[in-house]
């Protein structure tokens, strides 16, 4: 596999901080790999960093495909406990995540691929990273899908209008030759305009104002009955309220039709609430991935686990899905792109209403306000939404001939 024309024009960029924005499966990965590998065979002893916004995002995403685009004959040493590769020239690549920027520090780094840069703290590049290319005069690729006006939009708009060093580079999905027009049609005509603009056209949306504008009170409110048919939960673990949605599916479509809020709780309270309401029904939760290793009852027992002991079929990723991906996928299930509505709440589900009908993004930012504690009850809804109707849906990309 070859690089693309556009891809071909970011890799052989001559600045030293590049900044693209590039919508859904332009094949970002594959060029940050070519990235990658450049930087580690050029010259002995080159310290090369790929850093994701999470460690298990930087192993999924890019851990298989760095290996298999790297010759044998070119590895020394390679460690999937700590995702890092030593070549026989003593130059090493690591795979990193961001979720603590501080842990980041104390490296000499010649060269670095920030994934997803508006899914980090600011931080990451402005107080971490950039003082960690210094000492070696090293280069920058910030890559990713846009995310609002922020930090990363800053960086991108200073390339843009020709800082010293800096080379920006905008394009769709289609321009990356991956995704057929037939394809990138039907997802205009599923999703909801604004998140087609963000994920396929690459455009910088403004946020602003509510997070769920596809939520209508007339429009999506509708008293559907429970056919006692498998109930689909999903659920956030915070204490403060412990929540849950529980829906049914009827093909393409799910209907909120009860909740469960629960103060000063834990998971034990929560199973026994479940199978108090809904007996020995078939039941299939959606939590928090964090629930792998989460333990919010006593006993030292993640709360995956305790659902799993408890006979419920859980399904769960294994790493968050990125916070913009959950939020797309609620809307496009509330409100797609050609005005159709796959996603109703009960009447009876208040706390589900009010929290889609008011979250708000903080000011002048893609953060959602957390504040008011609309956040717990949509986080559940997002959890189960986004496992079983993602936004980011994946398409066979060819695996990489080796970088020679």
């Amino acid at each position: 596999m070859q690089l693309t024309k556009p891809q071909s024009l970011i890799y052989m960029s001559q600045a030293r901080f590049v900044a693209c924005v590039a919508g859904r499966r332009f094949g970002k990965t594959f060029t940050s790999v070519a990235s990658l590998v450049r930087a580690a065979v050029k010259a002995p002893n080159q310290n090369v960093w790929y850093v994701a916004p999470t460690y298990g995002a930087a192993k999924e995403i890019c851990w298989t495909m760095l290996i298999n685009s790297i010759p044998a004959d070119y590895i020394a040493k390679t460690n999937e406990t700590t995702l890092t590769i030593r070549l026989i020239n003593g130059s090493y690549i690591a795979l990193k995540g961001a979720e603590k920027p501080n842990n980041l520090r104390g490296r000499a780094l010649n060269h670095c691929v920030l994934d997803e840069f508006s899914e980090m703290r600011p931080e990451t590049w402005y107080e971490v990273i950039r003082a960690s290319l210094s000492d070696r005069q090293g280069s920058a690729l910030f890559i990713g899908t846009p995310k609002g006006r922020n930090h990363f939009y800053d960086l991108w708009a200073k390339a843009k209008d020709g800082a010293d060093g800096w080379e920006s580079f905008q394009y769709t999905t289609l321009d990356g030759g991956n995704v057929p027009p037939e394809e990138v049609e039907s997802a205009r005509n599923d999703l909801d305009e604004r998140t087609f603009q963000q994920e396929y056209e690459a455009a910088f949306v403004t946020y602003q104002g509510l997070i769920y504008y596809g939520f209508s009170r007339e429009e999506s409110v509708l008293d559907m009955k429970d056919d006692n048919g498998t109930l689909h939960i999903g659920m956030d673990f915070n204490l403060d309220p412990m929540s849950a949605v529980i829906c049914i599916r009827k093909g393409e479509k799910l209907y909120a039709v009860d909740e469960i809020v629960m103060y000063g709780s834990n998971t034990d309270e929560m199973v026994a609430e479940i199978k108090d309401r809904y007996g020995n029904r078939n039941i299939i939760i959606y939590p928090d991935p964090a629930s792998r290793q989460r333990k919010t009852s006593a006993g030292g027992r993640t709360d995956l686990s305790i659902l799993q002991n408890a006979g419920f079929s859980v399904k769960a990723k294994n790493s968050h899905a990125l916070v913009r991906d959950r939020i797309n996928a609620v809307n496009s299930r509330l409100l797609s792109g050609d005005g159709k509505r796959h996603f109703y709440v009960s009447p009876k589900c208040k706390q589900t209403i009010k929290s889609l009908e008011r979250q708000t993004y903080k000011e002048g930012t893609s953060i959602p306000n957390k504040d008011d504690g609309f956040d717990h009850m949509n986080d559940a809804v997002g959890y189960l939404v986004e496992y079983l109707f993602p936004v980011r849906t994946e398409y066979d990309t060819p695996q990489p001939t080796r970088w020679t």
